[in-house]
């Protein structure tokens, strides 16, 4: 179906609903790489009236992405809440963003129509919003989800402890991880992007993280970032809290990372049955980013802000633990510089946590962006107030075996501080327990007389 607005004197003809929602997006070098760019922002604003107007109904009558082709589509379509829906059918998409913004509004109202909303509603009510916007919607909004602590609730933040290694190095992951726990990260989960995808390797890290795990007494989960089948392949021989995968919005896209729903709902069955939770059981770690469907010539002509949105319908589908977009980390052919860094950032982050999703980011960039750490520090505040759940701790921001800019351990402390946040509760007490932070949460000094340096 072809959409229609007239500015001044120039009428603007879109040809469906993907080029309506392609070029109502915020500029950005991956839509406009792909050739979905608005040619202006008078074109842009045009595509925004249109999208203002669309009754939320047109988005359950005209696909995106055909949903004989998809499975993806087929999963939004086939469990799409109906009766939920009910309560929302009579609004457009503007009516979507003034009812999300209102003060009447609660994040846990948002949350009762969360999957009555498909991820192409999010994506278009996204794209008629300011910054300011997005995170006074997500700032109501609580995610929590539970393994052997607690992340997501209202004045805490979370941080994954990532203590990679070029070379998968036992001694400098173990050197990186006490590092990184001495500075109150690692609630959120102690991960390691493996160099190599070996099974021998992974059961190796995985038990190294256990061992350091029920040493410390450590309320806290650990996950290695293999492929998902390299998971269920050493399921029965390493000791598995979460199973990693990275997703993305349209089948064949996912198929590029060499899975589909079948393998991650045989992970999700296999990882619950280990039952490794202590107060919870949620299993799951996703990570997203904007471009990568584009970057596998597998985004049916749709803008890497909505195919984002579509990789949250995956995730949803396996109730997670974590989920984070590397929002920076795809470089700039996808996000040009900081601008578009920070807004995909807030974005990624209001699509998600508006579907439900315990998001997280890594505010990152790589060396070739037109970026910063002061836009990295931009990003991290925002994020922060919008009330994202956890962010990355990498030892002094440069991850050296992935080579890209992400966050430290220093930003979790400064993070919690100017925005009096604390860790994860349990976390929170293991800390005090073991003398890294006083009560005011206040990072203690550490010497070797410190409980955790004591027992190495």
């Amino acid at each position: 179906m072809a959409y229609q607005f007239t500015l001044g004197k120039q009428n603007y003809l879109f040809d469906d609903l993907k080029s309506v929602l392609a070029k109502a997006s915020p500029l950005r070098s991956g839509d406009a790489l792909a050739g979905l760019a608005a040619a202006s922002n008078t074109e842009r604003i045009a595509a925004q009236y249109v999208l203002s107007e669309l009754p939320l109904k047109v988005f359950l009558n005209e696909a995106v992405v055909p949903y004989e082709l998809d499975e993806v589509t087929r999963l939004i379509i086939d469990t799409h809440d109906v009766k939920a829906f009910d309560n929302i059918s009579h609004f457009t998409v503007g009516d979507l963003r003034d009812w999300l913004l209102e003060n009447t509004t609660s994040g846990q109202n948002i949350l009762e129509v969360s999957k009555a909303l498909t991820p192409e509603m999010v994506a278009a009510v996204c794209k008629l919003m300011r910054n300011q916007d997005l995170i006074a919607v997500t700032s109501k909004i609580q995610v929590i989800t539970r393994f052997r602590n607690t992340v997501g609730l209202k004045g805490h933040v979370s941080v994954r402890l990532q203590p990679n290694h070029p070379t998968d190095d036992m001694k400098g992951i173990l050197a990186s991880t006490i590092d990184g726990l001495l500075y109150g990260c690692g609630d959120a989960v102690i991960g390691i992007n493996p160099a190599t995808d070996s099974p021998s390797v992974t059961i190796n890290l995985l038990q190294m993280l256990d061992d350091v795990r029920l040493k410390y007494e450590i309320p806290t989960q650990s996950c290695v970032l293999c492929h998902v089948t390299t998971a269920l392949q050493i399921m029965d021989k390493a000791p598995v809290d979460l199973v990693f995968q990275s997703i993305t919005g349209s089948q064949k896209a996912n198929s590029s990372f060499g899975i589909d729903l079948q393998v991650l709902k045989e992970a999700h069955d296999a990882t619950l049955a280990l039952a490794r939770g202590t107060i919870g059981n949620q299993c799951m770690y996703f990570e997203t980013g904007q471009g990568s469907a584009l970057s596998a010539n597998a985004h049916h002509g749709v803008d890497q802000q909505t195919m984002e949105a579509r990789a949250y319908a995956v995730a949803r589908h396996f109730d997670p633990f974590l989920v984070n977009s590397v929002v920076g980390f795809i470089g700039p052919e996808y996000l040009f510089d900081g601008k578009q860094i920070i807004r995909a950032g807030l974005e990624d982050h209001f699509c998600a946590k508006v579907m439900g999703l315990p998001m997280g980011m890594d505010v990152c960039y790589t060396n070739h962006a037109d970026a910063d750490q002061d836009d990295m520090d931009n990003l991290l505040t925002l994020l922060g107030v919008a009330g994202c759940n956890f962010f990355m701790g990498v030892p002094g921001t440069d991850d050296i075996m992935l080579n890209y800019q992400s966050t430290s351990f220093h930003d979790a402390l400064y993070l919690r501080k100017v925005l009096g946040k604390k860790p994860a509760p349990e976390f929170e007490a293991w800390l005090l327990k073991m003398g890294i932070i006083d009560e005011a949460g206040n990072k203690c000094n550490i010497d070797d007389a410190n409980k955790l340096l004591l027992k190495l």
